[in-house]
């Protein structure tokens, strides 16, 4: 009988790189946050740390993890969808891994763990492993769902074994007549042959959406690095929206393997009439279809559901994503929900600073300044 072979947990280096983007890419939890070119993005406010499990010379499993440090909390570590294992029931191998975590968290001082792996709520298993070795739900954690670190409750649409027009014919008919009123009747063209000189048409699109709903956008130089690492290794890409001369809507998707995201999405204030994001939304899905994907994921939902006998009008007025929702739904997709956010505590004094007293201190803060 064959002994198994021995199991190891090292830091990867460049030569692991395309094997551990192969792997990301193979799991239907991998994703683009735990691609090795997400650590550059996210530098230099973020380092980067990447952690492989091998069985022999195998590849089963790791953690593309950052590491920040803020003020008054100290360095913490977050694995952004991770970590990620061929194989959730082999206890061995994330024992393995959370144990050389533990150790690259004490050489840099790191008080906590915290992870979300895209792993369905169909499979508790999962949530009970990892309570089992130290993990929690953060204290914090928004019992609504949608406003952790990544959104936990999605909205997806099947892609795989459909042709185009099966996919279109699975959307609700207003979606479907909103496309064609889009495209044909008011002629909304999307362009997605862009440069990354057309980041700053995006970026004025965003800027004007962060001031009508009311956030602070990402700047011009972040979807710039994110362009400069993502786009060349095929994992963005960048959608526009014209009309009449004008540019109306913009978005970003992430891809890896045979999985696509909608992550960043702006729109203008004119000319909302021609429904231009409908057009793009179908654009992108065709050009997710094209590139082989098996599934297009529209990101963040609420997880408040309309139940029978409501009414749309009663929803919206207690929850006021359900307009986001609506759309969402529209085409066709089918809501996901994931096990959310775990932190593992390694300094309870850090994790308390992260938890309660700097939010506390923040509050404070802008009470005394009147906001």
């Amino acid at each position: 009988m064959t002994a198994p072979a021995a199991l190891t947990v090292r830091e990867l280096t460049d030569a692991d790189h395309a094997a551990w983007n192969a792997f990301v890419g193979s799991l239907p939890e991998g994703d683009v946050l735990q691609a090795w070119e997400w650590g550059a993005v996210k530098r230099p406010d973020w380092t980067p740390l990447r952690l492989g499990i091998f069985r022999g010379d195998d590849l089963t499993g790791g953690a593309a993890i950052l590491r920040r440090r803020l003020p008054l909390v100290g360095p913490f570590f977050y694995a952004p969808r991770g970590p990620l294992l061929a194989d959730w029931t082999d206890e061995a191998a994330l024992i393995a891994l959370l144990s050389c975590i533990r150790t690259h968290a004490r050489q840099a001082g790191a008080g906590f763990l915290k992870i979300d792996p895209a792993v369905p709520i169909e499979r508790p298993k999962v949530a009970e492993t990892l309570q089992r070795h130290g993990f929690a739900p953060p204290p914090d954690a928004d019992p609504q769902g949608f406003g952790g670190t990544q959104p936990r409750c999605v909205m997806q649409l099947d892609l795989a074994g459909r042709t185009e027009q099966e996919i279109l014919a699975s959307f609700k008919g207003q979606t479907r007549r909103n496309i064609k009123l889009s495209v044909e009747k008011h002629g909304v063209e999307v362009v997605d042959d862009l440069t990354r000189d057309h980041l700053t048409i995006f970026n004025d699109l965003m800027q004007v959406t962060g001031a009508r709903d009311g956030f602070r956008p990402r700047p011009l130089s972040y979807f710039q690095t994110l362009w400069d690492n993502l786009v060349p290794a095929g994992m963005a890409k960048l959608f526009l929206t014209r009309y009449e001369g004008e540019w109306l809507s913009g978005a970003l998707c992430f891809r890896i393997g045979d999985k696509c995201w909608y992550v960043y999405g702006a729109s203008g204030n004119e000319h909302r009439n021609v429904m231009p994001n409908y057009a793009m939304q179908w654009a992108m899905i065709r050009w997710a279809k094209s590139q082989g994907c098996s599934w297009y994921d529209f990101r963040g939902v609420s997880p408040r559901r309309r139940q029978e006998g409501e009414s749309a009008e009663e929803v919206e007025k207690e929850d006021h994503l359900q307009g986001l929702n609506r759309f969402k739904e529209g085409f066709g997709t089918r809501y996901v929900e994931y096990i959310g956010e775990f932190d593992l505590v390694y300094n309870p004094l850090a994790y308390w600073a992260f938890t309660t007293g700097k939010p506390r201190a923040q509050k404070l803060v802008r009470k005394m300044k009147g906001k």
